[in-house]
């Protein structure tokens, strides 16, 4: 009998001890309370504004083409009788390159030019007549008429016969004949390819956003895939207008190749040379945040992010220049930029600077 009141005891002061225990451990309220303020803050990347040196430019591809280029074809349709130039080889401007049979139009003209001397005696004699009052003025001016016709006839022959003598444009070096002595061509037919490569001409394509920066006389280094070297031209054309199918500006620069080791056709890389900016501020592309109307960054704020509208210049493939909105020394928050929201507390993991 005295066995239950022992356990009821036992049972009792077990639920006392439970109690007590309850009482001295800390709540969960007072445990969060007890936590560093820092430890709810969001750990982010940061880096600090410095002014630093820009040096812009844009890669691009591009091609060489010839400064000046002309396929050789004849005005007139004949049978080829000379052909006076070597493939490959260099001629001046005006050089006769092939002459094609005029020998009708030379007898044409031979004989327009014997018509043309007995005019001119016929001529000479109303227009002694006229001043005698011998012949009526109808009458000397229908030999004046004559003449000037005949005059007129030889010029036209002369001209067909110039059209039957293929000439170089310009100065520059002949490629490879496609045709023969004795050869039927008419002025489809494709003789010859004549070029001037001294100097070359770099033509390439920049995106829009650097329209409004492309200037005339900008230094352009590009190099062919045959060398190892670059060679540095520059810029004196550009587009007015942007293609609407690439968005993109077509730009020539030119190059003086007075070696002529540079071919045209070849595939150029190019890095157009843009204007130095000496103090620019240059921020990671991924802090950027795009607005309705414009664009943002997060900065710390004693130890709090906030929100700053910016304007941004200049883009390369990591960094954005920013023109205003920032000053140097700022930090700029560049990571958990999702789930930043202005007023937020911030814990800085890693700070890079330039």
């Amino acid at each position: 009998m005295l066995k239950k009141p022992v356990v009821i005891s036992v049972l009792a002061i077990a639920i006392v001890g439970v109690l007590i225990a309850l009482r001295l451990s800390p709540s969960k309220e007072n445990s969060s309370a007890t936590k560093p303020a820092g430890a709810s803050a969001l750990p982010v990347k940061g880096y600090v504004l410095n002014p630093r040196k820009l040096d812009n430019k844009v890669i691009a591809s591009g091609t060489i083409t010839a400064n000046e280029e002309v396929e050789l074809r004849s005005e007139a349709s004949g049978r080829i009788t000379r052909i006076l130039f070597s493939e490959g080889s260099t001629v001046k401007q005006g050089n006769l390159l092939v002459k094609i049979n005029d020998n009708e139009l030379q007898a044409q003209l031979q004989r327009t030019e014997y018509r043309r001397k007995l005019a001119e005696v016929r001529e000479e004699r109303q227009r002694k007549l006229l001043e005698q009052k011998a012949v009526s003025q109808e009458e000397y001016d229908n030999a004046l008429n004559e003449l000037n016709t005949l005059r007129a006839e030889i010029e036209i022959t002369r001209a067909q016969i110039e059209k039957t003598e293929v000439r170089a444009p310009f100065d520059g070096q002949i490629g490879l004949r496609y045709v023969s002595v004795g050869a039927f061509i008419t002025p489809t037919t494709k003789i010859a390819t004549i070029e001037s490569i001294r100097p070359v001409k770099i033509d390439f394509s920049v995106p829009e956003k650097y329209a409004g920066v492309v200037r005339k006389g900008d230094k352009v280094l590009f190099r062919v895939q045959s060398e190892e070297k670059k060679r540095e031209g520059v810029v004196y054309a550009i587009e007015p207008k942007v293609d609407p199918a690439t968005r993109t500006l077509p730009v020539r620069a030119i190059y003086p190749n007075t070696e002529g080791t540079v071919f045209p056709g070849a595939f150029a890389e190019v890095e157009l040379q843009l204007q130095e900016i000496d103090r620019a501020f240059m921020i990671p592309t991924e802090a950027l945040v795009p607005e309705l109307k414009g664009q943002s960054v997060f900065v710390a704020r004693n130890g709090k992010a906030a929100s700053k509208k910016v304007e941004v210049g200049i883009r390369t493939d990591k960094d954005v220049q920013i023109t205003s909105g920032l000053n140097e020394g700022d930090t700029v928050i560049t990571t958990g930029i999702l789930q930043l929201r202005p007023g937020m507390s911030v814990n800085f993991t890693d700070v890079a600077s330039d």
